[in-house]
């Protein structure tokens, strides 16, 4: 039996230990979160490691009220102490969820703590790690997971103040525009007043120019679904995309998410909170049709897609064979498990091209998270190193593949 999370957790082999410590420490590059900026301008400090893991995560939320925990402990009024005991409480019981493995990689790696958490050791990690977080910042956090590159989630309307270098780590906005498909007439109204002669599409292109100048590489749109053709959503995002490569602004584009399905929830606590779940699919047909009219009139810009659902992630896969220049994204979300990447790597390899993937990101808003990218950095060595054990690939371009997919790659595409 193996010691609990000992240093060869997840990998299979002799040969994937030795990739594994080629990308082990490579600088992180997280292309897509939604950290706050301001903070890490302000250098936040945390009170507990209460504050640090449970005012922000809503992964940790959603599995505390999967175990029965009442809301006072999660987005209550309970003290940050009172919630991460109920967060210890709840541990045991998410065996082979990767919260279990997320969680004791954060102990493992920002605080030096090998136990496990439960109800009976929360005590002693809790003060253990206090110890830890007197001293520590959000820009120290940074510095030790060697994150080079954070972009976060911003709205058109959003002023941009707090984006810059930071001891180093460069933080750039992301063109969030999904407010713009939701009819909202009272934000589109404000976003018309950023334009010309009341036109939302000079205001677009009058704000992403905006975004632009504070750094702006990535546009973002999470879509329920591909709008209907012949309506003005769909028109408005055939324009986006039409300006993105245009200005040479890479296109990120996020489906299969079915959001805030517990209205008494949503009203009560707000999005973002938990409650968005898995569309029972995602329509590629439409999504090759929008794809292809780009094409078409060559404004198809660099584009990367990410599918809730990975029932379409083979269809997605071998779309990005169809058209030059669109990407199959990270295991997302509710797919980021331990059998989720492994699926979603050996699809990207049989259907795609694994040696072109762009590895991984947070898309969190906590930010002790960044042990994710070990999770995934372990993972994907586990299954290039079964390959090469196997017979079935060579040991001298599996260092090199390992360490593109974890870093080259994404770097190059950003051109940072």
């Amino acid at each position: 039996m193996k010691n609990f999370f000992n240093n060869e957790l997840l990998l299979d082999s002799s040969v994937s230990e030795k990739l594994y410590l080629k990308v082990k420490n490579l600088p992180i590059i997280d292309y897509h979160c939604h950290l706050e900026e301001k903070l890490i301008s302000e250098n936040k400090s945390f009170s507990d490691i209460g504050e640090l893991w449970l005012s922000f995560d809503h992964y940790k939320w959603r599995a505390m009220r999967l175990c029965g925990i009442d809301e006072e402990y999660i987005t209550g009024k309970k003290t940050f102490k009172e919630k991460f005991f109920a967060y210890a409480k709840i541990m045991p019981k998410l065996a082979g969820n990767p919260l279990y493995y997320w969680t004791h990689l954060e102990l493992k790696q920002l605080f030096g703590i090998d136990e496990p958490l439960n109800e009976n050791t929360a005590e002693i990690i809790y003060n253990k790690a206090n110890e830890i977080i007197s001293g520590l910042s959000i820009r120290k956090i940074l510095k030790k997971f060697n994150v080079e590159f954070i972009a976060t989630t911003d709205d058109p309307l959003s002023e941009l103040t707090y984006h810059g270098n930071y001891d180093g780590v460069s933080v750039s906005p992301t063109f969030r525009p999904d407010k713009v498909f939701k009819n909202d007439k009272e934000y589109i109204e404000k976003l018309k007043e950023m334009g010309k002669d009341n036109d939302i599409k000079k205001a677009l292109s009058n704000r992403l120019d905006y975004f632009i100048s504070k750094g702006c590489k990535i546009a973002d749109t999470a879509l329920d679904f591909i709008p209907d053709e012949n309506t003005e959503q769909y028109d408005l995002l055939c324009y986006l995309a039409e300006l993105y490569s245009q200005k040479h602004i890479i296109m990120q584009l996020h489906l299969g998410t079915f959001r805030n399905v517990n209205t008494s929830k949503f009203l009560g606590i707000g999005a973002d909170s938990g409650f968005d779940i898995m569309r029972s699919e995602v329509d590629t047909d439409r999504l090759v049709k929008f794809l292809n009219k780009l094409n078409e009139k060559n404004q198809l810009p660099i584009t990367i897609i990410y599918t809730l659902n990975d029932n379409a992630i083979k269809n997605i896969c071998t779309l990005s064979g169809a058209f030059k220049n669109v990407y199959v994204g990270a295991a997302w979300w509710f797919n980021d498990t331990v059998n989720g990447i492994k699926k979603h790597i050996s699809n990207v390899a049989e259907y795609s091209s694994l040696g072109t993937n762009l590895g991984m990101l947070t898309d969190s808003r906590s930010f002790s998270s960044y042990p994710r990218f070990d999770f995934f950095r372990r993972i994907l060595c586990s299954f290039v190193g079964d390959l090469v054990e196997n017979g079935e690939y060579d040991e001298k371009s599996a260092e090199k593949l390992v360490k593109d997919i974890c870093y080259n790659n994404i770097k190059e595409l950003l051109s940072i």
